[in-house]
């Protein structure tokens, strides 16, 4: 008991003392990055093949939702006609 207490503590004063992650090195935080005209018609272009690729996806879910309730309305015509 005293172990896991020791290692509790050990931990919570690391998380408390410790400083910035290295990641964030605080060099050159502040500067803008400004994208050359290349790389915004780079992803200009991403940005279009995604859209493009939705249009098909969007005409496919609509011809599945269409065929799924026509279904359940044939289901449900076969069903009241056996009454």
């Amino acid at each position: 008991m005293k172990t896991l207490s020791t290692v509790c503590s050990a931990v919570a004063l690391s998380l408390v003392t410790s400083t910035a992650a290295l990641a964030s090195s605080g060099a050159a935080t502040n500067k803008v990055f400004v994208s050359g005209p290349l790389i915004l018609l780079f992803l200009g272009f991403c940005a279009v093949v995604v859209v493009v690729q939705c249009i098909p996806a969007m005409i496919m879910l609509y011809g599945m939702l269409k065929g799924t309730v026509s279904a359940e309305k044939e289901e449900m015509a076969t069903s009241i006609a056996k009454k």
